[in-house]
């Protein structure tokens, strides 16, 4: 079982509530921090730099009972990342790119505690169905993912009714990779 108290540096509503319904020991804290990375970074790196980047801002955070868990999700299709849409337009741009093809989720993951720190990712691949524009309209009216990577929530309209196919883990596409996090959190 998990000993330590988890703090969640995080202002993604999806990671709490994913946390919650597995039955963490958790609290949340939040800090802006530079998501930035090298553009000569390896696309399947970029992830899990930057959950480390963010591990290293809430060092502040760490007791000897509890450990600072960050995470950062992005989507990569041929080789180019899409992280969160700056706007409508570049929402739109993204779900029409994404349409009908088959795209990697990756979340870079960072555990810390005071004296040891985890960093790993977790892929897994989605397939979209066709997207008319009227359905990218639709979505991007009643949904606003514009905080997400991708500029989509799997967890929403699109990943009911417009997703053909998933490998990998469920959790690792809405933003953090359950299983995973319980499997090293376990070994601390």
């Amino acid at each position: 079982m998990i000993r330590r108290k988890i703090i969640l540096l995080s202002k993604s509503p999806r990671r709490s509530q994913l946390l919650r319904e597995a039955g963490f020991n958790f609290e949340v804290r939040t800090k802006d921090i530079d998501e930035s990375y090298p553009l000569e970074l390896e696309t399947n790196k970029i992830a899990e730099y930057i959950s480390q980047k963010k591990a290293a801002a809430g060092s502040e955070f760490l007791t000897d009972k509890n450990c600072v868990l960050t995470a950062d999700t992005i989507v990569v299709f041929n080789n180019k990342v899409y992280e969160k849409p700056v706007d409508k337009t570049d929402a739109i741009r993204i779900l029409k790119t994404l349409s009908g093809q088959t795209h990697t989720v990756i979340t870079g993951v960072t555990i810390q505690t005071k004296d040891i720190q985890k960093s790993f990712s977790d892929h897994s691949k989605v397939t979209f169905a066709e997207l008319s524009d009227t359905e990218i309209e639709y979505y991007l009216e009643t949904c606003k993912p514009y905080d997400k990577a991708g500029a989509y929530g799997i967890q929403e309209w699109i990943g009911h009714c417009k997703i053909l196919k998933m490998e990998g883990s469920y959790t690792n596409i809405m933003g953090l990779p359950v299983y995973r996090v319980y499997e090293e959190m376990s070994k601390l």
